[in-house]
This record gives C-alpha cells, structure tokens and sequence, in this order.
C-alpha cells in the first residue's frame, strides 16, 4: 500500500495533528496531467484498482475512460480520519503509543483537503487538471475550489450540495447516536466494531437514504424469505458487512465532518461543473442549483435516475460523457497538442 508523509497538520480546531500519513492510489503515465478522485464516506483511495481487483469508481475512471488514465494520472487518498491506511481513530497517538480511537481530535473537510495539499507537494505535484468526486468527496471537491482555487483548472462536485441537508443531518444524527449508545462502544474503546450492532443499525439507516423509494419498492416488492421481508435481509446484510471492514471511530468522525461543511456564502474562482441526481435524498438539485446560479463561472446537469444518491457511482452510460467533454476542453497545454 502506497502511502506519504505529511509530518504536522494543524487542524482547524487549532490542535496539531503528529506524524500524518495519507495511503493513495496513483495511476495512469508520470508527466501527464492529475485528476484527484475524492472518494465518498466509506469508500477508500482504490477508486481505479486493475484489471483483477477493479476499484469502486472503474466504471468512471480507467484506460479508456472518461477520466482516461491514458491521458491523465489518477490520484486518490484515503481521506484523514479514515481507516485505510492513512491518519485515523486506528493510528497510534505518539503521545500515548496506543490507537487514538474516539481521542483521535474532530476534524473538518477542510482539514482533508489541506492534508491531501501537503500530501500531493510532497508527491511532486505543482497543480491539478481537475478534483473530482461525489457526496462526502464532493464536499472536499467544493473545498479544494474554495481552499486552492490555483491548484486546480476546474472542480466536478457530483452529488453534492453547498451544506449538507437538516435532512442528512437527522440521519446522521440517527447513526452517531445509535453507535456511541452500543454498549459495546465503550467510550470508542470497543475490540471489534464488527461487534457493534449499533454500527450496523447506523449503516441501515445510511443505506435507505442512498437510493429512491422507487427503486426500494421496484426492487424488493415485499417479497419475503421464510417470515422475513427481503428488505429487512438486505439491510441487516449491508449493515454487517460494513462493520466487518470499517472502524465505528471513523465512521463517526467523519458523519461529523460532513455535519459542519459550509461553503454557502462562498464565490469559487474556479470553473465549477457540476451533476446532481434526481431522487437524491441527502443532496438534492433545488439545494445546489441556486447556489451553482450565484457562481461566475459554473455550468451542471440534472441525470435522472431512480438510483438517487447513489447515481454518482452507477449508470456511467447515463452521464460519463458530460465529465469527458468537460475534462477534456480544459486549458491544459498536453490535451490540446
């Protein structure tokens, strides 16, 4: 696993984060130009993967791709706070020499975005073509477009809105409560959060607001196995096999991250292209399109989906072709010989 060294971040709170690390994925030719990918709330830095191990966004992102790594270099981190590799509840306080765990400080998306700034001038990069990504990493796409606009030709912040929605608000509220109130949690000093079954209960709730109703009852239509509804077997599916492969520390650190991200008032200096999804509970349209209006220099599109939320990480066919346009007419001297 690839990984680099940032020494210090100073968070925003004003506390010093020590010895801070960000595990990537690098892909595509050195010297071409850089799209960093920003992965969503439980994703990881393996948006492309290989031809045997395919990464979550390899649908998006590939030889022959909209992000086509044979024009670009591809970069993804694991976001600080996360668990796959780089800084987190998981890592070793070097005051204490053991897991952080729920002491790991409250960070922003900001503190993200900043860390993954350092992290990229320590890889060599003096600028990007474009920061992609969707729900929390379109978050951090909004950031780097308030935080670094001449880093960056253009920002792509899919599913995503200027602040997140009361009504994502209240279902992570739901999730946070439900995981610290596990009696198992212990203060965030839990063995295995695969124990927590208030982690799983708090990604059950996460997961009815990724997709449409629609698509819950076209897909499931109370059909049932033995006494139980399909539905209610799909769920305590999901709710298991996340807390098998994430950490309820993280989990949570980031739910709140997401909470207190506001680039409201802000007026990017930097070419803003945007997609929201019809039926996207937690980020909807009429939450970005006004803000988009207000912006000099944005342009977006609406895809209709029954997949709501989750359109960004599906149904490539429907809208991949307005990132490759738009990526590929940006003023970057190699795409235009």
């Amino acid at each position: 696993m690839a990984s680099v060294s940032i020494g210090s971040l100073v968070l925003e709170s004003g506390e010093i984060l020590e010895n801070v690390e960000l595990a990537y994925e690098r892909c595509g030719k050195n010297g071409a130009p850089v799209v960093l990918v920003c992965h969503a709330l439980t994703g990881d830095q393996f948006a492309v993967g290989t031809a045997e191990n395919p990464g979550w966004w390899a649908g998006l992102a590939g030889p022959g791709k909209a992000v086509d790594t044979n024009k670009f270099q591809v970069i993804t981190f694991n976001v600080l706070g996360g668990c796959s590799g780089s800084t987190g509840p998981l890592s070793i306080n070097p005051h204490t020499g053991t897991p952080y765990r729920a002491a790991f400080p409250a960070i922003t998306i900001r503190d993200m975005v900043n860390a993954e700034y350092a992290a990229l001038k320590e890889l060599g990069i003096t600028g990007l073509a474009a920061v992609i990504g969707g729900s929390l990493g379109g978050m951090k796409t909004l950031e780097w477009g308030r935080s670094y606009p001449e880093f960056t030709k253009a920002i792509f912040p899919l599913a995503v809105t200027p602040a997140y929605s009361d009504f994502g608000v209240a279902f992570n509220f739901i999730a946070i409560q439900s995981i610290i109130n596990d009696p198992k949690f212990n203060g965030g000093d839990y063995g295995d959060a695969a124990e927590l079954k208030g982690f799983e209960v708090a990604r059950m709730a996460g997961m009815v607001t990724y997709r449409s109703g629609g698509m819950f009852n076209e897909r499931f239509r109370r059909s049932t196995r033995g006494e139980i509804f399909e539905v209610e077997s799909y769920l305590a599916y999901q709710g298991q096999k996340l807390a098998k492969r994430f950490d309820a520390n993280s989990y949570v650190a980031l739910l709140q991250a997401m909470n207190t991200h506001d680039v409201s008032e802000a007026r990017l200096e930097v070419e803003v292209f945007s997609l929201s999804y019809t039926h996207d509970l937690l980020y909807p349209s009429e939450g970005m399109v006004p803000w988009l209006k207000c912006q000099p220099n944005a342009s977006w599109e609406i895809v209709d989906t029954q997949f709501g939320h989750d359109g960004f990480l599906v149904e490539f066919e429907k809208w991949d072709h307005h990132i490759s346009k738009k990526l590929n007419s940006l003023p970057i001297p190699q795409l235009m010989q």
